[in-house]
């Protein structure tokens, strides 16, 4: 017995100063620097340049691509607005009819959920209500 719990002492003693020594040595390795040249300087090309002018702004920029033709971009827009009326037809028009029944709806849910979380329940809901 005295031989397990020397042995559980030793390797117990040999696994903290292991741990201890890991510590130690991480805490070395980061306060080490590898970067001792300081800022590493941008490319020459790189940045604003003062060339001592200010910019000619009535130069007109270069574009990336061709522009629309004013015929093109009304197409474009004529193909939006079909687009979209076409799908306010598809979703718009159930709820305006159906509201008459969506107004009684809201009217008798209340009272029916107050019931129902009362312990009041009405079996013809509630099929599960004793």
């Amino acid at each position: 017995m005295t031989i397990n719990i020397g042995e559980t002492v030793f390797f117990g003693a040999a696994r903290f100063c292991r741990i201890g020594a890991a510590i130690v040595l991480l805490g070395i390795a980061g306060c080490s620097s590898t970067n001792s040249s300081g800022p590493v300087p941008m490319a020459d090309n790189a940045g604003p340049k003062d060339t001592g002018t200010f910019p000619n702004l009535n130069i007109p920029p270069k574009v990336a691509n061709k522009q629309f033709t004013p015929a093109e971009t009304n197409a474009k827009l004529a193909e939006l607005k079909a687009d979209e009326n076409a799908q306010g037809a598809k979703s718009g028009g159930g709820a305006a009819s159906n509201q008459a029944a969506l107004t009684d709806l809201a009217k008798k849910h209340g009272p029916q959920t107050l019931k129902q979380i009362e312990g009041k329940c009405d079996p013809a809901l509630d099929p599960t209500c004793k």
